[in-house]
C-alpha cells in the first residue's frame, strides 16, 4: 500500500511563521562571543633586593710611619738620640711608645742598650693589647734584628778582647827581647883564644 504524502499549502503568513525559528537559530549562532581573555600571567616571586657589598675598611696604617722614624733616627747623632731618648721616655707607655723606645736603643752606644731594646720588642710582640696586634710583625722584624746585632756585637766584643790579648802578648815578647838585648849588651867582652896567646908571647 502506499502512502500518498500530501504537501499541505500554506499561506505567505504562514511561511514566514514556519521560518521564523530558525532564523532566530541561524541569528543566536551568529550572535557576538566575545574572546575568552587570556588568562594573567603568574606574577613572578619578588626578588629579594642584594645588599650591597661592604668593602672591608682598612685599618689606619701604623707600621710605615714607625719606619719612617726609624730612619730619621739613622741620621741622628748620639747627642740627639739620647735628646730623643730622655723626651721620649716621658711619654705614657704603650706599644708604639715601646717600639720607638726600642729603635732608639739599638743605635745607641750605651752597655746593654741592645738588650734593652729587644727586652722592648719582644714585650711588643708578646702583648695582648688591641693597639698592639698590628705593631707585633713589626716587632718580631726588630726583635730579631736585634738578636743578630747583639751576636755580632758579642762576637766584635771577643774579637777585640782577643785582638787586645795578642798586642800584649807581643808587647811582652818585645819587652823580653830588649831585655835580653840589655843583658847581652852588659856582658863583658872575652878575648878570643887567639888574642891571648898572642899577648902572652910578646911578655
Amino acid at each position: 500500500m502506499t502512502t500518498k504524502l500530501r504537501i499541505i499549502a500554506l499561506p505567505p503568513s504562514g511561511r514566514w511563521l514556519c521560518l521564523l525559528p530558525l532564523c532566530l537559530s541561524l541569528l543566536s549562532a551568529c550572535a557576538y562571543h566575545p574572546r575568552p581573555q587570556p588568562s594573567a600571567m603568574p606574577a613572578l616571586p619578588a626578588v629579594a633586593p642584594q645588599a650591597q657589598a661592604m668593602l672591608p675598611v682598612a685599618p689606619p696604617d701604623e707600621v710605615a710611619p714607625l719606619l719612617a722614624y726609624h730612619q730619621s733616627l739613622r741620621r741622628m747623632t748620639q747627642g740627639e738620640l739620647l735628646k730623643e731618648l730622655s723626651g721620649i721616655s716621658l711619654q705614657q707607655k704603650t706599644p708604639k711608645i715601646a717600639l720607638q723606645t726600642g729603635m732608639i736603643l739599638m743605635l745607641t752606644r750605651g752597655g746593654g742598650d741592645l738588650a734593652r731594646a729587644q727586652s722592648l720588642f719582644d714585650s711588643v710582640a708578646g702583648a695582648g693589647e688591641a693597639e698592639a696586634v698590628t705593631l707585633k710583625p713589626l716587632a718580631q722584624l726588630m726583635s730579631s734584628h736585634c738578636a743578630e746585632a747583639r751576636r755580632l756585637s758579642e762576637q766584635n766584643e771577643k774579637l777585640q778582647a782577643q785582638l787586645k790579648d795578642n798586642q800584649r802578648k807581643t808587647e811582652q815578647l818585645n819587652d823580653t827581647l830588649e831585655a835580653l838585648k840589655a843583658i847581652e849588651r852588659g856582658l863583658p867582652v872575652r878575648p878570643s883564644a887567639g888574642t891571648g896567646a898572642s899577648g902572652g908571647s910578646k911578655g
